[in-house]
């Protein structure tokens, strides 16, 4: 996994975040939510894709989440 504390629209992306382990999910999320918080600050708006990429990871903690239920 990167190091980076962003995840740009143009890097690379999990297709399927179920087989993601739980600290890179979580590590996922923080990149795309500090990538969200830069696009609104500097473009005024969200990237679509990560806009789905936040999306596609909140699906997955709710999955997640119901499964441990």
């Amino acid at each position: 996994m990167t190091e980076k504390l962003h995840l740009t629209p143009e890097d690379e992306f999990p297709e399927d975040l179920s087989k993601v382990a739980d600290q890179e999910l979580q590590v996922l999320d923080s990149q795309v939510q500090r990538q969200l918080d830069y696009e609104y600050v500097a473009d005024g708006e969200p990237n679509p894709e990560t806009e789905f990429r936040h999306y596609d990871l909140d699906e997955e903690f709710s999955e997640r989440d119901k499964r441990q239920d």
